[in-house]
This record gives structure tokens, C-alpha cells and sequence, in this order.
């Protein structure tokens, strides 16, 4: 009964970061990026404040004596930059091919623990995650004539989210989640500051801008609060595949709201990223059984 919790809940976290992207990209229509950057970080930490102060009673947890250690440094560092690519690539490439080249994730977050943590990876897997990078290229395509240069900022995206959640691996287990969710979220201010230069001036947002900026931040909060709920309730390798819904409702949101079409190369290499993910998953069931 557990497990089916835990798959409900990652499910519904997947739809909520669907809709969080989806309003993000809507929102970057009519506002710079840096803006929306800013305007989310903001949001992100009154949100995890407020949850902070109704959870504890105080916010005393957002002052941990190790927020200011290298590793929190450092993974807040990495949480501004992925979402600087992250959020330009939602506002100049398809929501759909954002999706599929974001399911890359978890190859190299497998890929960095070998090289930098020593983890032991298998031929088994590096071979998945060899495949899994070929079906990267294939929805980028680079050298072709559909090629986009800013089709590689989901890239940018997956490489530095990686790095993220690695260093998360190595902070203190004292420092409580919704601390680290409120620093990476404030992490993200000044990223927008640093693009400010080289975007577009200052816009106010009109109503339905507003609009979509509560939007995406409901939907962010409540699916990072429902992760959090299933990888605490569930076996981690029952829930990690279904991750991979994420893909699936941006698809449904991109074609209904966005009018996009992805084209078979994208439906080619979105399969194979999928399936080399979901096979990694399997083989590291397998091994820890062992």
C-alpha cells in the first residue's frame, strides 16, 4: 500500500512540475527572463518560509550553523546556474524537446557518482548511459538543419542539476529538506540579477502574468512537497521509473497548449533516454538485492 502512495505521489509531482514548466514558459511570452528568475525565487522562498514557520512554529531551521559550509555553497552555485538554462531553454525552445532532453537526468547523476563519488557503475550501465546520451543527440540533432544552438541549453539544464543533486548527496543530514528547498530557492534571485544585463528591460507583469507566475509556483511547491512524500514512503526503485511521466504530461501540455508537434526523431530519442533510464533503474535494483 505504501508503494502505490508513493507511485501516486510521484505521478501527481510529475504533473505539478509539468504545469510549473508550462507556466513558466507561458510567463517568459511577455516577461525577460532574469524577471522570471527573480520573480520565482521570491515566491519559492515565502512558500517554503511560510511552511517553515506552520511546520516548526518558528524559522529558526533557515538559519542552520552549515548554510554558509562549501558544499551548501556550492550546490546553491549550481541550483542558480541550472536554472538560468533551465528557464531560458523553457522560453526559446519546445516544451516537449525541454522534457525529453531533461529525462537525461538521472544518467548523469549516475554517471557523476562513478567519476567523482566512486560509486561502483558496471559495464552494464555505462553502456545505458552511452545509449542514453546517443538519444540526447538524436532530439538535438546537432550539424542538422533543424539544429538550434539554444536546443543545447536543456543540456546545460540535466549537467548542472546533476551537479546539484550530487552535492546534495554530500550536505549534513542534519540540515532539515526545507531549508536546503528555501536556500535553493533564494539561489535563484541572483541568478536573475546576473542576467538582467543581457535581457530585455524591466517589464511589469499584467494580470495574467500574475497569473501564471502563481501558477508555476503552486505547482512547484506541491510537487517537490509530493516527491519528498514518496521517496520517504515507497521503495525508491518502484517509484523512480515513473519519473519518467514528467515527459508524458509535458508532451500533453505542449501539443494543448502550446501547439507543438514533436516529430518522430524527438519521439525516437525521448524512447531511447527512457528506456536506458528504466533499465539503470533495474540493474541497480538487481545490485542492491545482492
Amino acid at each position: 500500500m505504501q508503494n502505490i502512495r508513493g507511485i501516486i505521489f510521484v505521478t501527481f509531482a510529475m504533473a505539478a512540475f509539468a504545469g510549473e514548466d508550462a507556466f513558466i514558459k507561458s510567463m517568459s511570452r511577455g516577461i525577460p527572463v532574469s524577471e522570471v528568475l527573480i520573480f520565482l525565487g521570491l515566491g519559492g522562498m515565502i512558500a517554503f518560509g511560510v511552511m517553515t514557520l506552520i511546520q516548526r512554529g518558528t524559522l529558526a531551521p533557515l538559519v542552520h550553523r552549515d548554510m554558509r559550509s562549501p558544499v551548501m555553497l556550492w550546490r546553491n552555485a549550481s541550483e542558480a546556474v541550472a536554472a538560468m538554462f533551465f528557464i531560458t531553454a523553457l522560453s526559446l525552445v519546445p516544451l516537449s524537446t525541454v522534457a525529453a532532453v531533461f529525462q537525461a537526468t538521472p544518467l548523469a547523476i549516475t554517471a557523476g557518482a562513478a567519476l567523482f563519488l566512486g560509486e561502483q557503475v558496471g559495464w552494464r550501465r555505462w553502456s545505458a548511459i552511452g545509449i542514453g546520451f546517443i538519444g540526447v543527440l538524436i532530439i538535438i540533432r546537432p550539424g542538422s538543419d533543424t539544429f538550434q544552438l539554444a536546443a543545447l541549453l536543456p543540456l546545460g539544464a540535466v549537467i548542472t542539476i546533476a551537479v546539484r543533486d550530487l552535492l546534495t548527496r554530500q550536505i549534513d543530514p542534519s540540515i532539515p529538506s526545507i531549508s536546503v528547498a528555501f536556500y535553493g530557492f533564494f539561489s535563484v534571485v541572483p541568478a536573475g540579477f546576473l542576467l538582467a544585463p543581457i535581457n530585455d528591460p524591466f517589464v511589469m507583469p499584467q494580470g495574467v502574468e500574475w497569473g501564471f507566475m502563481l501558477g508555476a509556483i503552486i505547482c512547484g511547491v506541491s510537487g517537490y512537497y509530493a516527491i519528498v512524500q514518496a521517496m520517504r514512503i515507497a521503495e525508491t526503485s518502484i517509484i523512480m521509473p515513473f519519473r519518467y511521466m514528467r515527459l508524458i504530461f509535458s508532451m500533453i501540455l505542449g501539443m494543448l497548449v502550446f501547439a507543438e508537434r514533436p516529430d518522430g526523431w524527438t519521439l525516437l530519442g525521448a524512447g531511447i533516454v527512457i528506456a536506458t533510464g528504466s533499465y539503470m533503474f533495474l540493474r541497480e535494483r538487481k545490485a542492491s538485492v545482492r
